[in-house]
């Protein structure tokens, strides 16, 4: 496969706001994803919380994920990255 290739199947899933992400919805429960984990397309990735409001980070794509870039409970800004996805 060439790098133009790579690079086209290589979905990354960024932060729309600044907030604290969490990688499960408590923390008695499981991770939404792991790395290796295949997602489908609209499935719950994580939670970003910005002003005590949850919002649900989406996958935007069935692939598999590649990586987890920010640690549970990790403050992010705005576009930051936090998921890096290949697309099936």
């Amino acid at each position: 496969m060439s790098g133009a290739e790579d690079s086209a199947k290589r979905i990354e899933v960024r932060a729309p706001m600044s907030g604290v992400f969490y990688r499960r919805a408590a923390a008695d429960q499981p991770s939404y994803v792991e790395v290796g984990d295949t997602v489908k397309k609209k499935q719950v990735l994580g939670l970003l919380e910005t002003m005590k409001v949850f919002q649900k980070i989406k996958s935007p794509c069935g692939g598999k994920v590649m990586e987890i870039v920010p640690a549970n409970e990790a403050t992010l800004r705005d576009n930051d990255l936090i998921f890096v996805l290949e697309k099936e």
